[in-house]
């Protein structure tokens, strides 16, 4: 069990550690989608959610860079006192990060889909005349999914990962769409 005994302490230490609005919107999405998705996969939905919410704690501090994102991250998390599934998830999302692996579990997968997928529904709102999310429909994002020269930087195969954990494309695509369109006033769609 994690130190940080609330959500709301979760958020304070991300919030330390992330200073772009736009990276604290991609948590926050990928928090909500988590949590759906533990839902919808009878898992547990408050530690699914932590780690969407903490998943690129270490983004600032690594700049991004493939090869090792997710470390830092788990090392503070580590540190922290956090379950070493959320911390294990976290490291297997960016797969790419040195010593790291390929993912293997239910959780490292649905991570990985569920954070990228947060990208391109944002990036389809974006397209809207009013760029709401209100607007948006399931069926616009998987349409996009086909469109690679539509948010190129989004990677499609991290998306498609929802296949592995049992959840078709469509269907995930409105899982995510729907826990992104609850708290939009908080991710500015």
């Amino acid at each position: 069990m994690s130190i940080l005994k609330t959500r709301e302490e979760a958020l304070t230490f991300l919030k330390e550690h992330i200073k772009n609005e736009r990276t604290i919107w991609h948590s926050l999405a990928s928090e909500a989608v988590m949590r759906a998705l533990a839902i919808r996969l009878n898992e547990d939905p408050e530690k699914w959610a932590m780690a969407g919410l903490l998943h690129d704690i270490d983004v600032e501090i690594t700049n991004a860079d493939p090869k090792v994102h997710g470390l830092p991250a788990a090392k503070m998390l580590e540190e922290k006192g956090f379950d070493p599934d959320i911390i294990d998830a976290i490291k297997h999302h960016n797969e790419d990060a040195e010593g790291v692996g390929p993912r293997i579990t239910i959780f490292h997968h649905a991570l990985a889909a569920g954070e990228t997928i947060t990208g391109l529904i944002q990036a389809t709102t974006y397209v809207y005349p009013d760029k709401k999310i209100a607007a948006v429909k399931s069926s616009s994002i998987v349409k996009r999914m086909k469109e690679k020269a539509f948010a190129a930087s989004v990677k499609r195969d991290s998306i498609r990962e929802c296949e592995i954990i049992g959840i078709p494309l469509s269907e995930f695509a409105e899982i995510s769409v729907n826990a992104m369109r609850e708290i939009a006033d908080q991710i500015g769609l």
